[in-house]
């Protein structure tokens, strides 16, 4: 299964290697010895974009779930939230999701510039914010491009209805996604370091009353 929009990258690089492999079938004008290395590349692009844009079914655990796939950077309490940071490289899914049962109340985008996501200043890049409604209160994912990654898709937009682990949109070329949390209600369950997936790995669970 490849995520919305998937065709729009993945559908001239596959036109293009089978016009090129008619080319070199059935006609001479386009020589071997040039035509072969530009299928190779194509049928390579084409292998990239597939692997880039899958969107494989996940099954949701216990607690709060992971918003993306890739790695923890950050987990640390600022203020009244809880920041749990992920993130994502090239070779990531890149499909991002509703970490809790939610309804989404606005979709913001703000910031300047494109540092590298791993870096501390890159939260004043070029990002956007989903604020939910969520049992636990105000919930926001946070969505964050880099040096490389500069477009960021939304599939939901406010006033949406959506289930823990449903598509919340997805990032192009890989790069951070922050889910903020009300610190007084939950505790993480994941550390810097730690591999997640999105919609499937448990990051913080609810505290008891």
């Amino acid at each position: 299964m490849f995520a919305p929009g998937a065709g729009r990258f993945l559908g001239p690089v596959l036109a293009a290697a089978i016009a090129v492999a008619l080319l070199l079938g059935l006609t001479s004008f386009l020589p071997m010895v040039a035509g072969a290395p530009l299928l190779a590349f194509l049928l390579a692009l084409a292998g990239f974009f597939a692997v880039f844009f899958r969107d494989p079914e996940r099954v949701p655990a216990d607690g709060i779930v992971s918003a993306a796939d890739g790695r923890v950077r950050a987990v640390e309490v600022e203020g009244d939230r809880l920041r749990i940071s992920v993130f994502m490289n090239v070779g990531n899914v890149h499909v991002n999701r509703f970490p809790v049962d939610a309804t989404v109340e606005s979709v913001e985008s703000s910031g300047t510039g494109h540092r590298p996501a791993y870096r501390p200043d890159a939260h004043h890049n070029v990002r956007r914010a989903y604020r939910l409604s969520s049992p636990l209160g105000e919930v926001e994912v946070v969505q964050m491009t880099g040096i490389l990654a500069r477009r960021l898709v939304s599939f939901v937009a406010a006033g949406d209805r959506a289930r823990k682990g449903d598509r919340l949109g997805m990032i192009v070329l890989g790069s951070r996604v922050d889910v903020l949390l009300p610190s007084a209600r939950v505790t993480p369950v994941v550390t810097v370091g730690a591999r997640v997936r999105a919609g499937a790995t448990p990051i913080a669970r609810e505290r008891s009353p």
